[in-house]
């Protein structure tokens, strides 16, 4: 299977994603969601552990088939280093069109060496508008922005792994871009970016803790 996502506009419908999960073979014959002892209770020495976090698997509610677990069937988990650098050529790639636009609009932050508070608002909502765009055209498309597809990555949902949907794509991007446009710049994407070098056993961001998604590698 291609490690490339479907092309833009491919019409794809979401069950033909090619990075949804799929349920385990079935090797015994019958539903591999049935219980592994039909309706008898298993021996005594069989008994599964208790689920984390007091019961249903996986904080997220995800895994069904796959033993709690919504990693299984997934790609490894994208480094938290690449993911910085990725981030960062977005940001550049984002910022450049932000600065023409700007500038071409005469939406500036500065002028004659004061701070015009109206001119600067202006900046930061075209900030904002086109860094969430970005982020959620592109990852609701593909799972990948450019400079995740430049370092091999792309985001996808914990409980089945398949492209995020564009309602899922915007939660993640408004998280990560309100508070940098308009109130704590570089050191909210360092927060929240950062979070992912911490974070067990997802290492989500915290933007992808409140979509409920992981970036992966693909290669």
């Amino acid at each position: 299977m291609s490690s490339e996502p479907p092309p833009p506009g491919s019409g794809r419908s979401p069950d033909d994603d090619p990075f949804k999960k799929q349920p385990p073979p079935d090797e015994g014959g019958g539903s591999p969601y049935d219980p592994p002892y039909g309706s008898q209770p298993p021996p005594p020495g069989d008994q599964p552990p208790p689920p984390p976090f007091g019961g249903g698997g996986d904080p997220y509610g995800a895994g069904g088939p796959y033993g709690g677990d919504p990693l299984a069937g997934m790609p490894p988990l994208a480094d938290s280093g690449k993911r910085v650098l990725a981030r960062i050529i977005d940001m550049i790639i984002v910022g450049i069109v932000v600065w023409l636009l700007s500038w071409a609009f005469g939406v500036t932050e500065y002028d004659t060496d004061k701070i015009d508070t109206g001119r600067s608002f202006g900046q930061s909502l075209v900030a904002a508008v086109l860094y969430i765009g970005y982020d959620t055209v592109m990852i609701s498309r593909t799972g990948q922005t450019l400079g995740k597809r430049l370092f091999k990555q792309r985001v996808a949902n914990l409980d089945n792994g398949a492209t995020p949907s564009v309602q899922t794509t915007l939660i993640r991007s408004l998280v990560l871009w309100i508070p940098f446009a308009f109130c704590c710049a570089c050191i909210w994407t360092a927060i929240a970016g950062g979070w992912s070098f911490f974070d067990k056993p997802y290492k989500q961001g915290l933007h992808d803790k409140a979509a409920k998604t992981v970036v992966v590698s693909t290669g």
